[in-house]
């Protein structure tokens, strides 16, 4: 099969939380494939612009609007944004926006103002956010959204994390049935740790170590390794996958 390539040339892609880790690893290989580009953030302004640049240095159009999608405001913005730079049309909708909170609380102690701000960066932005793009949605379309193996088996100490990427679980699971007659395929990638900003909290005092043990294939994932099964699920060769948690953890669910 030499030569095969994921071409998506003509593509409206839009990722969220797309100025670092995952969510600009996977703008930069959807706007390699050939796909314009918008991303959001919410307050990285340098790192957004230079994800923008990358783009826009592939021969794509590319651009990025700042906001807080857990607040209707916020999404309304940035979809205001979209009807401008892409005349109101969707092909690609990544929901990757969210948090991890690094510090380990059992949920008998956990603050509601912790538990309320996880499920408004991670699952109120995602309904406000996949509501508006499916609305603008192509028929034939793609919404992946980035949930984690921490919604599959839970994660102790972080509840709150692991209850917002299960219920990104569910939500995949019922939307692909509802958007599936016009052709539109909703899946889900699930990955591990990843080795970015966010999960450095995690690598130290010998946590790098401990985690990599745990991993069959011997090493963190990087943003791209992760990357790589969105855009994959983006293009034509998944066109009959939808409803779908692609695992990308090195094996890491299979031991401990």
């Amino acid at each position: 099969m030499s030569g095969l390539a994921i071409d998506l040339t003509g593509k409206r892609a839009l990722v969220t939380g797309g100025s670092r880790g995952v969510g600009e690893a996977a703008a930069l290989l959807l706007a390699r494939g050939g796909a314009d580009v918008g991303i959001s953030f919410r307050n990285r302004h340098e790192d957004a612009n230079r994800v923008v640049e990358a783009a826009r240095a592939l021969g794509r159009k590319a651009w990025a609007e700042a906001g807080d999608l857990g607040e209707p405001e916020g999404a309304a913005a940035l979809f205001k944004r979209v009807d401008e730079e892409f005349e109101g049309r969707l092909d690609i909708f990544v929901g990757n926006a969210g948090v991890w909170p690094p510090e380990d609380v059992a949920l008998q102690d956990m603050e509601l103002g912790r538990w309320r701000r996880t499920m408004a960066v991670n699952l109120d932005s995602i309904f406000l956010t996949t509501r508006e793009a499916l609305r603008r949605m192509s028929d034939d379309g793609r919404v992946i959204l980035v949930s984690s193996t921490a919604g599959q088996r839970g994660e102790a100490y972080h509840g709150d994390y692991a209850a917002t990427k299960g219920a990104m679980i569910s939500l995949v699971k019922g939307l692909c049935v509802e958007v599936g007659a016009r052709g539109i395929t909703v899946n889900a990638v699930a990955p591990g740790w990843i080795d970015t900003e966010m999960s450095q909290g995690a690598f130290g005092a010998g946590g790098r170590e401990r985690i990599t043990a745990g991993i069959p294939i011997g090493r963190i994932a990087t943003a791209e390794d992760v990357a790589g099964p969105v855009v994959l699920l983006c293009s034509p060769l998944a066109r009959h996958i939808t409803g779908e948690i692609v695992n990308v953890n090195g094996g890491a669910v299979l031991v401990g």
